[in-house]
């Protein structure tokens, strides 16, 4: 049985982050790890409401701020599965990257030619696709399999700014520096 839903603010989403350690943001990976989507005590969208509703906007916000506002705690990602989570710093370094690092030169050709880009400088994905001349369908596909691979291996990261409108990537080692 779920816990009843008890998250309303950006400082308890904060707190429940910190306490599991890993949560997922909307999916609960089949109930393997705790979700903001099952904590969260928002209303949905009503009938006849335009946009998402308070609780999807909470989450889709909290998603952004929380690295952002707290970055030498909180860590936004993919993992293993591809699932976007949160995480405590604590559990980044003890458990989640020590698990799914890959040094980049095991990463896939397409994934080693965006990580060069963005060793030059932070891009957007439209940006690392023009670069790359990836446009629809298959090629997009493949690229969208790359990203996600350096992702899940702690090889780029979304940087922490709350003024990117769109996802803008950084080498991990230019935004998380390993605990002594």
């Amino acid at each position: 049985m779920k816990a009843r839903p008890f998250i309303r603010t950006r400082a308890q989403a904060r707190a429940f982050v910190l306490k599991r350690g890993l949560c997922g943001i909307f999916s609960e990976d089949n109930g393997r790890m705790p979700s903001l989507w099952d904590a969260v005590d928002l209303p949905m969208r009503q009938p006849g409401e335009g946009g998402w509703g308070q609780r999807v906007m909470a989450i889709w916000r909290w998603k952004d701020e929380l690295p952002a506002l707290y970055p030498d705690q909180i860590f936004y990602g993919k993992n293993a599965g591809g699932l976007a989570v949160l995480m405590s710093l604590d559990h980044l370094w003890k458990v989640h990257y020590p698990a799914n690092h890959r040094p980049v030169r095991e990463c896939s050709p397409l994934a080693r030619s965006i990580h060069s880009l963005v060793a030059l400088e932070p891009l957007t994905s439209a940006a690392l696709r023009r670069e790359l001349g990836v446009a629809k369908g298959a090629g997009k596909n493949a690229f969208d399999k790359a990203l996600l691979e350096l992702q899940a291996t702690l090889n780029i990261v979304r940087r922490n700014s709350l003024e990117d409108k769109r996802d803008t990537w950084v080498l991990f080692s230019e935004q998380y520096s390993r605990p002594a």
